[in-house]
């Protein structure tokens, strides 16, 4: 069986600002919030970014797509402080997610479609609750998705915290899964946004409490050609100081060159490795290898090597694993795998060398990594 996967991974990158007063938001057909008056919130906490972008990234908007943010008189320190974008004439919203709250009780969400790698689409977005008025956005453009509701509406919980009113709520997109000639592909982003906004008698507060990167859509399996290579290295270690491990693994057999004369107790250097892969996630996993006397996988007798990524214990010649590990030659590791045996028959005898493998696919909270001593199930795909 062969298998193919299609999936994306994305970041967020969220902003969050405080607005004491506000008047209600009408829909033009490019929608412009006005607030009268700002005040720096008593306390902010935000969200780092899952990404590294400067100021000035999140600012390189197009003017066309510019959404003002404040009043047209807003000055360049005001606009900073509700964590806007100001470019010497105008205050607008960056490309970032940006929670706002109003004194009048009121919830501004803007969500940029540039918040995400790959861009998001905006469409997309919604509260929990669904789009619905008064949660439905209050402006749409090509960039940017617009929500004003009021902090009591739209599956808004409230609690109270050391002396403030807490309003919670949660925004989410959803990717669209598409059909096309090779398998199902999406090309879309998704994100999950808890936000508050916090009033007490003195002062109004709008906090992101946590970005949740919801995991990439599970991989879809397809037709389609997985191979995996046996191949026996030839590298030796004669120099002080070498790495056994790593020297023994630079130069291979040709086919050639088979078969291959060893004395006894002579290491013999193994290595599986995936062909034609470049899914970093994709872990090659070793779930039986042995060794017999005839070309037969299924001949007898045999000698267990591995058993479910772990040398065979009751053997007085036991199987090194090799670690392999990242580098300029090794951008996947995770497609190979490495170990050493000891030649321990005598005479003429001829040893051929079987494995069989499986692919693991790592997911939330199950990984990949080998358990010697205590079996533990993987989420497998079988190679035939």
């Amino acid at each position: 069986m062969a298998v193919r996967w299609c999936s994306f991974g994305f970041v967020l990158l969220v902003v969050f600002a405080c607005l004491i007063q506000g008047p209600q938001l009408q829909t033009p057909q490019r929608p412009e919030p006005q607030w009268p008056q700002l005040q720096t919130p008593q306390r902010s906490e935000a969200q780092r970014p899952a990404v590294n972008t400067t100021p000035d990234q999140r600012c390189q908007v197009q003017v066309q797509d510019t959404v003002q943010c404040g009043t047209p008189d807003i000055t360049p320190s005001q606009c900073q402080t509700i964590n806007c974008c100001f470019n010497g004439q105008q205050c607008y919203y960056g490309k970032a997610v940006t929670v706002q709250c109003t004194r009048d009780g009121q919830f501004v969400v803007v969500v940029a479609r540039d918040a995400t790698s790959p861009k998001i689409d905006i469409d997309s977005i919604s509260l929990l609750v669904g789009n619905d008025s008064p949660c439905s956005p209050v402006g749409i453009t090509l960039a940017f998705a617009i929500y004003q509701f009021p902090v009591t509406a739209c599956g808004t919980t409230l609690k109270e915290e050391s002396g403030y009113v807490v309003y919670e709520n949660r925004m989410a997109s959803s990717y669209n899964v598409r059909m096309g000639p090779r398998g199902s592909i999406t090309r879309d982003s998704h994100f999950e946004l808890l936000f508050q906004c916090k009033y007490s008698a003195t002062a109004v507060e709008a906090l992101v409490i946590e970005v949740n990167t919801v995991p990439a859509p599970a991989p879809v399996a397809a037709l389609g050609p997985l191979r995996v290579e046996l191949r026996l290295a030839k590298g030796t270690c004669d120099t002080k100081g070498c790495n056994d491990g790593n020297v023994s693994f630079t130069l291979y057999y040709t086919e050639e060159e088979y078969p291959i004369t060893k004395v006894l107790r002579q290491p013999v250097n193994v290595e599986v490795r995936i062909l034609e892969r470049k899914d970093p996630n994709l872990f090659l996993m070793l779930e039986h290898c042995w060794t017999t006397s005839a070309p037969s996988h299924a001949s007898m007798p045999q000698w267990d090597l591995i058993i479910e990524e772990c040398s065979y214990q009751n053997d007085n010649y036991l199987t090194t694993m090799v670690p392999v590990e990242r580098s300029s030659d090794f951008l996947y590791p995770n497609h190979f795998k490495r170990f050493t045996l000891d030649v321990h028959l005598c005479g003429s005898h001829s040893i051929f060398i079987h494995c069989s493998t499986s692919v693991c696919y790592p997911t939330p909270g199950v990984s990949c990594e080998p358990k010697c001593l205590a079996w533990a199930p993987w989420p497998i795909f079988k190679v035939s």
